[in-house]
């Protein structure tokens, strides 16, 4: 069978993260959303998604298919009646259609024609940009029982302190000593070749991914998930860094994602509470406004390739786009629009040649090429976001 995973009516709710890449490849727990379905599948899928995400990302069509919205994460239950449906059969969980079957091309599917077979499950869906970190408990959990079934951790070194050893899994090339670790409110998953460097003191659920890295005296609360090739320092409460990024001295970030190729300066600062202890407000690229969260603690959204100087200092329920870079004192504004330059002084506009070049630079970093299609994607977001760049 052949398994397409597409975007659905969340994508504009999960902007800037869905600017650069589809809802699929968001990472929430310790595997994106399409690593989850693949891994549970075990089968390759490929994605719908915008048009000028498509050459990064295609469509492969055959005569039948089976489409599974991408903003639902699967369990083992799910993935069984998936696996199941037949012809113009199709997976609801309410209103929305988590999968269906079809033979049909895709501009032609009408659900009124279909069998609806209720899903009435608990299941994680992402809907907004703050659901990656408020669901990011369970998504841990639910990754590390699917990683982890069957298999032995590495052991763990004798120097480092423990509490619910059982809930702590390393993998092969994992590094550490001299540090605390207490999984008792959650499971700590240490990734291939990551480190935690002396000092670090940790509470679960943390995911650690492929080389991330904890610098000397970290303080990780859960729950908290470093994506591949990360460096994280100074104090960290329930944030997803999706991959690439870089926290790597002291400062807070709490309740807050940064996307991939994003990189906050020495001592940078955000706030998760508002003095008031209202509720936090957060942009909304749909409305072109500020939109109730129903959260008390909310941080910052950070888009890919975005970056700040040192002593930043972002307020409550800020929203930075794609290719921002951000400095100076005093706080910049609770909105940053993509391809930003400047700061509480004020922004001009971050040109794109001068993007791609620092793009090119700390892309090679870690071996990897920023190429023409990289570029391209960047044009698109450049020219979406345009109408925001209004200083």
């Amino acid at each position: 069978m052949n398994y397409i995973l597409f975007d659905g009516d969340v994508r504009k709710s999960l902007l800037p993260f869905t600017y650069t890449k589809p809802v699929a490849d968001l990472r929430i727990g310790i595997l994106t959303i399409r690593e989850k379905w693949e891994k549970y599948l075990s089968l390759t899928t490929t994605t719908v998604t915008e048009e000028y995400l498509e050459e990064k990302y295609p469509m492969v069509e055959l005569a039948e298919n089976i489409l599974i919205n991408a903003s639902f994460c699967p369990t083992k239950s799910l993935v069984e009646k998936v696996k199941n449906l037949s012809e113009n059969e199709a997976i609801f969980k309410g209103d929305d259609v988590i999968a269906f079957f079809t033979s049909d091309s895709q501009e032609e599917v009408d659900f009124d024609e279909y069998t609806a077979i209720e899903f009435d499950e608990d299941i994680i869906q992402i809907k907004n940009t703050w659901d990656i970190f408020s669901l990011n408990s369970k998504a841990i959990q639910e990754d590390f029982d699917l990683l982890t079934e069957g298999r032995t951790s590495q052991p763990i070194p004798e120097t480092v302190q423990c509490i619910d050893k059982e809930n702590i899994f390393l993998e092969e090339g994992a590094k550490l000593t001299f540090a605390t670790l207490n999984a008792s409110n959650g499971p700590i998953y240490i990734g291939k070749d990551a480190e935690i460097m002396e000092g670090c003191v940790i509470r679960g659920a943390l995911a650690m991914c492929e080389q991330s890295v904890l610098k000397l005296g970290a303080k990780i609360y859960g729950a908290t998930t470093l994506g591949p090739y990360c460096k994280v320092g100074g104090e960290v409460n329930n944030s997803v860094l999706m991959g690439y990024s870089s926290k790597a001295h002291d400062g807070f970030l709490g309740n807050s994602v940064l996307g991939e190729w994003c990189n906050l300066g020495a001592d940078t600062n955000n706030s998760n509470l508002k003095n008031n202890y209202a509720e936090v407000k957060l942009w909304d690229y749909e409305t072109g406004r500020f939109a109730k969260t129903g959260l008390q603690f909310c941080g910052l959204m950070m888009g890919d390739h975005s970056k700040c100087g040192i002593n930043t200092m972002f307020n409550t329920g800020t929203v930075v786009g794609v290719s921002a870079n951000i400095y100076g004192s005093g706080f910049p504004r609770n909105f940053v629009p993509s391809f930003s330059w400047g700061g509480a002084s004020g922004f001009t506009e971050y040109k794109t040649n001068k993007v791609y070049e620092v793009a090119t630079v700390v892309m090679q970093r870690r071996s990897l090429v920023f190429d023409d299609v990289e570029k391209r994607i960047l044009q698109n977001v450049f020219e979406l976001t345009a109408q925001y760049r209004n200083y």
